[in-house]
């Protein structure tokens, strides 16, 4: 498996970070409301539901507009994935399942949960981060990527 090399984008990251903070900040602040894709996710789930919570309709609507949008402005994100169909598709019900163990996602802990001070969050953020170093400590002994 080869690399894949990465841009360097620290404004572009800075942008981004601030406008995820602003609006986990917003939905807390208008709705009450943790801003983790799993809960947000849910509604699919539950579709004769969604009279009852129009805003994860929105901000689902908003999560696929805006990059559909860039593409109309002509901006693309080359992609590689060093992964067999398969393979991805196993990743992601791992993931889901690591989601429900864990009683929330990434962004639900890492990014409203700390902020917080969640003990719960704090755990499962730094669970999370660990268990990335090891996953990719261990695919670049077995691979040598």
């Amino acid at each position: 498996m080869d690399f894949i090399p990465t841009e360097f984008t620290p404004w572009a990251s800075l942008a981004g970070g601030i406008l995820i903070g602003l609006s986990a900040v917003l939905l807390m602040a208008l709705n009450g409301r943790i801003a983790g894709m799993t809960g947000i996710l849910s509604i699919l789930t539950r579709p004769a539901d969604w009279s009852g919570e129009p805003w994860k309709i929105a901000f689902l609507a908003s999560a696929i507009a805006a990059p559909l949008l860039l593409l109309v402005f002509g901006y693309t994100v080359p992609v590689q994935v060093p992964a067999s169909t398969p393979f991805l598709v196993v990743g992601g019900l791992l993931v889901g399942i690591g989601t429900m163990l864990g009683s929330g996602c990434t962004s639900g802990h890492g990014v409203c949960g700390i902020a917080r001070l969640s003990p719960r969050s704090i755990v499962a953020t730094a669970t999370f981060l660990g268990m990335a170093i090891v996953t990719v400590f261990v695919v670049r002994l077995t691979t040598g990527a």
